[in-house]
């Protein structure tokens, strides 16, 4: 279990607004990315790009929905940035990131627990280096993610 990725984060919206904000390509442009493909189905893309100039490298170009259910679950593949990408890119499988979305409390609209997974990291050091990188990577942008929201409501 240490080599997978947990977090969890309330954020103060309601699970339809969380989940969106995974699947919906301008609002994962407001928080997690440059530029973003999504087609939420499962088999359907889910490519992210931080410099949409060089779709190749900074990328998840080529990753797929694994799983999906409206407002509580989504899945699916991941790669990793240019430092990484011949560890991560050409593995198989390559790592999977699956969210989870949670009300906080039972009856509660407006607070939902997101949980992130991201497994399928490797024993080598290499591969330790990329699993820390992408730690701290997926806190920065669950703080930028609750900002955004927290902005969105002040609106």
């Amino acid at each position: 279990m240490e080599k997978i990725i947990q977090i969890k984060k309330e954020i103060d919206c309601s699970l339809h607004n969380a989940f969106k904000t995974f699947i919906d390509h301008n609002l994962l442009e407001t928080w997690l990315t440059e530029k973003a493909e999504v087609e939420p189905k499962i088999g359907g893309k889910y490519e992210l790009f931080w410099d949409p100039n060089d779709r190749e490298n900074n990328s998840t170009i080529g990753c797929k929905v694994t799983a999906i259910a409206p407002n509580r679950l989504l899945a699916f593949e991941w790669k990793g940035p240019i430092e990484f990408k011949e560890l991560m890119n050409g593995v198989d499988p390559l790592t999977h990131v699956v969210v989870l979305f949670v009300n906080c409390t039972e009856g509660s609209t407006l607070c939902t627990e997101v949980h992130l997974v991201h497994s399928g990291w490797r024993i080598s050091e290499a591969w330790k280096e990329a699993r820390n990188y992408f730690e701290k990577a997926w806190k920065i942008a669950f703080k930028k993610l609750e900002m955004v929201i927290t902005d969105r409501n002040q609106t």
